[in-house]
């Protein structure tokens, strides 16, 4: 049985990663008006190692993955700013699957570089321009050509792709979900502008248009024989369920010390009845989710691979109304001040809102 609370090495990732997640959020504001988020700021996050803890050090990383304390550690990045969290964590959307599925040569023609370095671009492309989007059934294609494959299809909400030096692009082959490296400027991939979304303002994501891009046999991920796709699938809905708790979490706890402080004909805006059972549901909703994915992501640890599915599944989908409901009703709670841009919970309710299809965009 799991334990319920930290150790000391979790307890000293959460401080650590929440005194960054406060300077994600003090720029978080200026990034979303401006589209952009400050490089500086990004590598900041980058120095912190979430990405290397998880890799082993043969690869360039120093240590051993865990995925209930990366739970701990997105959970806090989305406390400070969504957007300036996935931006941080695009590198691991191509890392992490290449150090859990990869072959050895690309293990060790990727991973070091990406470690030891800088933070850099790298992404993946996983969602598709679909309403009836299925990750086990993906209308982008990969056939065999040859020795190697052809790519065919569509992808959007892809973070980073115009700058990306390579990506994983996930794809259905022989009636499977696969990954495959494109780098940078390979032929019949074509990217288009930048997409204007609702929110998450400040991460650049594009749509892709894959016309028989041609891939030779080294470009699977895992090799000849490819790799298993839903332990991926697992880590990536862990992941998103982890920022989307850490998002709720900042929603929560802003409208309450707010009901806490202002005051309305003569008492605080918390002793009223309505309010109080609002911010106490929204309290359960968020702690029941929390502990349903630390499940899951325990699960993951102890290589439980089909339970860990079903629980990333079930925390995943009750993520996604947990988290619209609760950045929707800080606003609520604020009132008419809820609705200006000068508090924080208007952003985090339109980023509340694409926690329902965005689920690919972390993985941890």
């Amino acid at each position: 049985m799991y334990s319920f609370s930290p150790n000391p090495e979790q307890e000293k990732l959460i401080e650590v990663t929440r005194r960054y997640a406060q300077e994600l959020r003090a720029a978080a504001h200026a990034a979303d008006e401006s589209g952009d988020l400050p490089r500086p700021l990004i590598e900041k996050g980058w120095d912190l190692g979430l990405l290397q803890t998880s890799v082993s050090e043969d690869y360039g990383g120093f240590g051993e993955r865990s995925v209930v304390s990366s739970a701990l550690a997105l959970e806090e990045l989305a406390w400070g700013d969504l957007s300036g969290a996935l931006a941080l964590l695009a590198p691991s959307l191509f890392a992490l699957p290449m150090a859990l599925a990869g072959s050895e040569e690309q293990k060790q023609a990727y991973l070091p570089g990406i470690l030891g370095g800088a933070w850099q671009p790298f992404t993946a492309a996983f969602l598709e321009p679909v309403y009836d989007f299925d990750p086990l059934a993906m209308s982008a294609k990969a056939i065999k050509k040859g020795d190697g494959y052809m790519l065919q299809g569509a992808k959007t909400c892809v973070p980073f792709a115009a700058d990306a030096p390579a990506m994983l692009v996930y794809a259905e082959l022989d009636a499977q979900t696969q990954a495959f490296i494109v780098k940078a400027g390979q032929a019949g991939v074509t990217i288009g502008e930048r997409q204007k979304t609702l929110g998450l303002n400040a991460l650049p994501m594009y749509e892709l248009q894959l016309d028989q891009v041609e891939l030779d046999a080294g470009a699977r991920l895992g090799g000849p024989d490819g790799h298993a796709f839903v332990p991926l699938l697992a880590a990536m809905r862990t992941g998103w369920a982890a920022l989307g708790v850490g998002l709720a979490r900042a929603a929560f706890e802003y409208s309450r010390d707010y009901a806490k402080e202002r005051e309305v004909f003569g008492s605080k805006v918390a002793q009223k009845q309505s309010i109080a059972f609002m911010l106490a549901e929204i309290a359960t909703e968020i702690e029941a989710i929390r502990l349903l994915n630390w499940e899951a992501a325990w699960q993951l640890d102890q290589g439980l691979a089909e339970d860990a599915a079903n629980s990333a599944y079930l925390a995943n989908s009750g993520m996604a109304d947990m988290a619209m409901m609760v950045t929707d009703r800080a606003v609520q709670i604020l009132g008419g001040h809820g609705y200006i841009r000068e508090h924080p919970v208007e952003l985090w309710m339109r980023n509340g809102r694409g926690m329902a299809n965005l689920s690919s965009l972390a993985m941890i």
